[in-house]
Formats: structure tokens, sequence, C-alpha cells
């Protein structure tokens, strides 16, 4: 059993990778105001948050099943409160880092209407930060698993897509965004 936990924790620590890729990846081409008639941006809304929340289900697998193997004792706290577990306390602590900062953007989305879009776009802008942290804890906690050279092309997959995404919404300007401008301006 404890080599089952091992595996699906591993596999679920990719797969949220991969998955938190593609919700960043969309999210900014969705912030960027990019469409097209085969995805209009309600699509790409729709797409992004349910990606958003599959994203969830399968972190939570990974930090149940991280914590339910005794192999590395780590205890429910060690998951929420960074750097203080005593089994790779930095990578273990960057884990923690970037699940406090999903909750928040979880949390905050949940709340959106009420917190008004101000204070969720400053949250949400979270997973600019949450994303790279995720990476590295991947990459440093991973072990040997992670020297792999297919764990290597996929965190470079990750990196890339996220790179081009991040540049795609800095550099490009939709008309759309562009005509909003001056209106966003005037309400702040």
């Amino acid at each position: 059993m404890d080599q089952a936990l091992w595996f699906t924790s591993r596999a679920t620590g990719l797969v949220s990778l991969l998955l938190l890729t593609s919700t960043v990846v969309l999210g900014a081409v969705h912030s960027g105001r990019a469409s097209s008639d085969a995805w209009p941006r309600f699509a790409l809304h729709a797409v992004h948050r349910n990606i958003a929340l599959l994203t969830v289900a399968f972190v939570g697998v990974h930090v149940s099943t991280a914590i339910i193997d005794p192999y590395a004792g780590i205890a429910w706290l060690d998951a929420v409160v960074p750097f203080g577990s005593g089994y790779h306390p930095f990578w273990l602590g960057l884990g923690a880092v970037a699940l406090d900062l999903l909750v928040a953007v979880v949390v905050t989305s949940m709340v959106r209407g009420r917190i008004g879009l101000r204070a969720w776009r400053a949250v949400h802008l979270a997973t600019y930060a949450l994303w790279p942290v995720a990476v590295a804890h991947g990459f440093g906690i991973g072990g040997s698993d992670s020297g792999l050279g297919w764990v290597l092309a996929f965190d470079a997959a990750c990196v890339l897509a996220v790179g081009v995404a991040v540049a795609r919404r800095l550099f490009v300007r939709d008309p759309d965004r562009e005509a909003r401008r001056p209106a966003e301006q005037v309400h702040r």
C-alpha cells in the first residue's frame, strides 16, 4: 500500500502541474481578451474555471496521499504552514505556500461578488506567484524523479507554455482591450 500512495502522490503532483499550467495559460489568454469564432470568451472562461476546479481536486489528492503515506512523516499542518516540516522543509514549505495561495484564490473566487472586483483581481493575480512556486516545489521535492528526461521535458513544456501565454498577455494588445483602457482608468 505504501508504494501505491507514493506513486499516487507523484502522479497527482505531475497532473496537478499540468492542470495548473493549463489554468494559468487559459487565464492569461482570457484576461488578455483573446477570443475567436471557435473559442468565444465565455467558452474560454468556462474551460478556465472547470480546469481550475479539476486542479483543486488533483492537488487535494496529491496533498492527502503525501500526508497519508507514512514514509515522509508529513503532518496535515505541514501542508498549510510553510517551512515547519522535518521532511525537506524548504521544498515542502514551497508546496505549502502554493497550497495556501491556491486556497486564497479559490475562496476569493467563491465570494467574488461580495469582495468586489478589485480585491478579487488582486488575489487572483497571486496565481502568477503560485505557479512558479509550485514548479519549484515539484522540482525540489521530486527527488530522483525530477532528473528523469521525460519529467524535465514535461517541466520545460509547462514553463514554455506559461512563458508564451504571459508574454502574449503583456505584449499583445487586442482591440477590445485597448478600447476599454480609458474607461478602466476612469474607474480607478
